[in-house]
């Protein structure tokens, strides 16, 4: 699919080039590419949100498991010290 703009900025259209060519691309790939990325931005973002409440879960669920492992373990401490005894 084509796009024409129209009454674009000069100074806009002169950064893009820069960008363009700093990135070693064509002015047509380089914003096609960045039409492609703003296109799919708000679907990222969720994925990203998504992602990190993962985490963060998974930190919490990690220190519970600390949390027992360490109860656990003093446990085994005091059943060990009256056997000794």
């Amino acid at each position: 699919m084509d796009i024409f703009l129209r009454n674009i900025d000069p100074v806009a259209m002169q950064k893009v080039d820069e960008l363009a060519k700093e990135n070693g691309m064509s002015r047509q790939k380089f914003l096609k590419e960045q039409f492609e990325v703003l296109a799919f931005f708000d679907e990222q973002v969720a994925r990203e949100k998504r992602l990190e409440a993962i985490i963060d879960q998974n930190i919490e669920m990690m220190k519970q498991c600390a949390i027992s492992i360490e109860k656990m373990n003093d446990m085994i401490y005091e059943l060990m010290g009256d056997v000794e005894e």
